[in-house]
C-alpha cells in the first residue's frame, strides 16, 4: 500500500505527514491483518457491518475459484474446508461477497462445470454440512456468498441424461436435451456445422442399444456437457427447484454460468462459417444471446424476489454490444451482468473511456449498475495481459488498474490473487493440464482448434499464503497444480505489512472505498487532461490514470490519499509515474 504523501523516494512540499484518512485506513488494514490473517479461528460475532437492501450496487465481490483456493486436508486440491478457514483473509481485505465456482458432484471434466448432481457437493471439496458452515461463518463476518449455477447444461453422468442415452429418439427423457438425426445419407454428419466453444464440433454421435449409430446431441462445451433443453418445462422446473435448495441452505445469490445460452434458435440454422468461437460477443449467434433467454432471467428474479435478504442474480453473458447486455440487468430481469467489454479493452486511455462512457450509458439506461471485472478463472490474468513491456510493467499496469476500476461507479470482481499481484503461469507442462478445450482438435481434423486456447490453466494455479512450504500454506499436500518457484515472495504472508506491497495496495483502496462516501454507486464526471490520462471526479475525490510509458506533470488535484506508484511534487504540480493511478481527496 503505497501513500503517496510518505512513499520512498518522494518528494513533497508542505504534505510530509499521512492524511488522517489514510492513517485511518491504514491503521484498519494492519489491524485486521496482525489479528485474521493466516489464522483458522473464527469469530462467533459480526466484524464488520452487514450490507443492507441494493447492497449488490456497489459492493466488490471476490472470486474463489474453490479448487486452487486452500486445501484442508491435504489432497492438493482446494476445498469448502479450506475456503472456510481463509475467509477472515477476505473480510479482512475488505470485500463485501464471496463468489465461489461449482463445487456440486462432477466427474470434473471441465473444472466442476459439468454437473451431475445439483444439490450434492462432491466429495472432492467436501460436505454438504462443510458448504453450511461455509455460508453460516461467512455471514459472521459480515461477508455474502454467491454460487455458481450452471443451467445451459449437465454432465454427461447426469441421471437425465444416462435416460436420455437409454432413450428411444423422440423419447421424453431426450426431450430434455438437443438430440437430432443427422445430416448424410446414413446420418454420418452432424445436424449442422456449429462448433464447441472449446473447438471441434458442437456435436456427438451417440451409439443406439444395438451397436447401430445413433442420434447427435448437442454440447456448445465438451462432449461430457450436453446441452439442456430449456424449451422443456421439465427443465425450468428442475432448476427452479435447484436454486431454491442453496436458497434455503442461505447462499445470497447465484452467478449464472452461460446466462446467454440457454436458449437456441429455431431450428438449428447454420452459421456458415468457422473459427465460431471468435464471434462469440461481436454478434448474436443462433446459440447465445437469443432473445428468449430473457423470459428465463424474467422468471428467475421473481424467485429470488420471493425470498428475504435482497437475494441476486448475476450474468455470465456476452453481448455484442453494451445495449445488449443492459437487457439482462432491466429492472425485472438479473441484478448485475459481467462487463466483458471492461475486461477486454486495451491498456489504451481513450479506448478505456470508450468502453466506461458505453458501459455506464447502457446500465443506466436501465436503472442498474455496472461491473469492473479484470480477471477471472477463463482469462489470462491481467497483470500478464497488461504486460507487453516486461512483467514489471504489467504488475504496475495492473495495480493501476484496480485502483481506476474501484473508482468507477458500480460494483467490482475481484479474481482470487489479483490482491497478490500474481501473473499467469505461462510454463506448465502439457501432461499437467486440464483444460478440456487443450485437448480438442478442429472440425477439419488437424492439430488446433476454432475454440478456445486451451490455456486457461495458468490462471488457475493455486494461491500462495506463506513464505514456505511445500505449496506455500496453500494446503498440506502440495498442490494439483505446480506454483512457481518465485511465489514465495508474492504470498499473503510475505506482503502483510509491507506497505509497497500490492496486497497493502488493495486493503488500503478497498479501506478507502468503505470510508469514502462518494465512491462506489453514483455519480462521475470526466476532467479535462492530457492524451494518454484519464481524469474523473467522484463526489470528494479525483482518480488520476497515466497510461504512457513517461511521467505526466499535473496540476495537484487535491490531497494525495493512494497511489500505485511513488508521487514527486513541485510548486503546485506533481509528476505521476508511467502506468500508474493516484486517488486524490476534494
Amino acid at each position: 500500500m503505497t501513500c503517496a504523501h510518505s512513499t520512498t523516494g518522494a518528494t513533497t512540499k508542505g504534505t510530509s505527514a499521512p492524511c488522517k484518512l489514510f492513517r485511518k485506513a491504514l491503521q484498519s488494514c494492519y489491524v485486521r491483518a496482525m489479528t485474521q490473517e493466516l489464522t483458522t479461528s473464527l469469530p462467533t460475532e459480526p466484524v464488520r457491518p452487514s450490507n443492507g437492501p441494493g447492497w449488490w450496487r456497489d459492493a466488490v465481490i471476490y472470486q474463489v475459484y474453490v479448487r486452487s483456493f486452500a486445501d484442508s486436508d491435504g489432497d492438493g486440491i482446494g476445498d469448502l474446508r479450506g475456503v472456510r478457514e481463509r475467509l477472515p483473509h477476505l473480510a479482512g481485505l475488505g470485500v463485501d461477497a464471496v463468489w465461489l465456482t461449482p463445487f456440486y458432484a462432477s466427474p470434473q471434466a471441465d473444472g466442476g462445470y459439468d454437473v451431475a448432481d445439483y444439490r450434492t457437493v462432491d466429495p472432492l471439496f467436501g460436505t454438504l454440512g462443510d458448504a453450511d458452515d461455509l455460508v453460516r461463518t461467512a455471514h459472521e463476518l459480515g461477508l455474502k456468498v454467491i454460487v455458481d449455477v450452471v443451467p445451459n447444461h449437465s454432465s454427461d453422468q447426469h441421471p437425465w441424461f444416462r435416460e436420455a442415452l437409454a432413450d428411444r429418439p423422440g423419447g421424453a427423457a431426450r426431450a430434455r436435451y438437443h438430440f437430432r438425426s443427422g445430416r448424410g445419407a446414413h446420418g454420418e454428419l452432424p445436424p449442422n456445422d456449429w462448433e464447441s466453444v472449446f473447438g471441434g464440433p458442437a456435436w456427438t454421435r451417440t451409439t443406439d442399444p444395438d451397436g447401430t449409430p445413433g442420434e447427435w446431441y448437442l454440447h456448445l462445451f465438451a462432449p461430457e456437457q450436453p446441452d439442456l433443453n430449456w424449451d422443456s418445462p421439465e427443465v425450468r422446473a428442475e432448476f427452479d427447484s435447484v436454486l431454491r435448495f442453496w436458497l434455503d441452505l442461505g447462499v445470497d445469490g447465484f452467478r449464472i454460468d452461460v446466462a446467454h445460452g440457454m436458449v437456441k434458435a429455431a431450428g438449428l440454422p447454420d452459421i456458415g462459417r468457422t473459427e465460431q468461437a471468435k464471434l462469440i460477443g461481436s454478434q448474436v449467434l443462433p446459440f447465445f444471446d437469443q432473445d428468449g433467454v430473457h423470459e428465463i432471467h424474467r422468471s428467475w428474479r421473481r424467485l429470488l424476489d420471493s425470498y428475504p435478504g435482497d437475494r441476486i442474480g448475476v450474468a455470465e453473458a456476452w453481448a455484442p454490444t453494451s445495449e445488449r447486455l443492459a437487457l439482462y440487468v432491466r429492472p425485472d430481469e438479473l441484478h448485475q451482468a459481467f462487463n466483458f467489454q471492461f475486461l477486454k479493452c486495451p491498456w489504451d486511455a481513450a479506448a478505456m473511456r470508450e468502453v466506461i462512457d458505453e458501459s455506464l450509458a447502457a446500465t443506466r439506461s436501465v436503472g442498474a449498475p455496472t461491473t469492473w471485472v479484470l480477471s477471472n478463472h477463463d482469462v489470462v490474468r491481467h497483470t500478464t495481459r497488461y504486460a507487453d513491456g516486461g512483467p514489471e510493467r504489467g504488475l504496475a499496469r495492473a495495480r493501476a488498474a484496480a485502483l481506476l476500476t474501484l473508482a468507477l461507479p458500480g460494483s467490482s470482481y475481484l479474481y482470487q490473487g489479483e490482491e497478490l499481484g500474481l501473473p499467469e503461469v505461462t510454463d506448465l507442462p502439457d501432461e499437467l493440464r486440464q483444460d478440456p478445450a487443450f485437448f480438442r482438435t478442429s472440425p477439419d481434423g488437424e492439430d488446433g482448434q476454432n475454440g478456445q486456447d486451451g490455456f486457461r490453466d495458468g490462471c488457475r494455479v493455486p494461491l500462495p499464503w506463506t513464505r514456505s512450504g511445500e505449496s506455500y500454506g496453500f494446503g498440506p499436500g502440495g498442490s494439483w497444480l505446480p506454483q512457481p518457484d518465485d511465489w514465495s515472495g508474492l504470498s499473503v504472508e510475505a506482503q502483510t505489512g509491507d506497505p509497497g506491497s500490492t496486497l497493502e495496495l488493495y486493503r488500503g483502496a478497498l479501506a478507502l472505498r468503505r470510508e469514502l462516501p462518494g465512491l462506489g454507486d453514483g455519480p462521475m464526471n470526466w476532467l479535462e487532461a492530457p492524451a494518454g490520462v484519464l481524469a474523473l471526479s467522484r463526489p470528494g475525490l479525483v482518480c488520476t490514470l497515466n497510461t504512457l510509458g513517461e511521467e505526466v506533470e499535473l496540476p495537484v488535484p487535491g490531497r494525495a490519499l493512494l497511489s500505485s506508484a511513488p508521487l514527486a511534487y513541485g510548486a503546485g504540480t506533481v509528476r505521476i509515474p508511467p502506468d500508474s493511478c493516484a486517488w486524490w481527496a476534494i
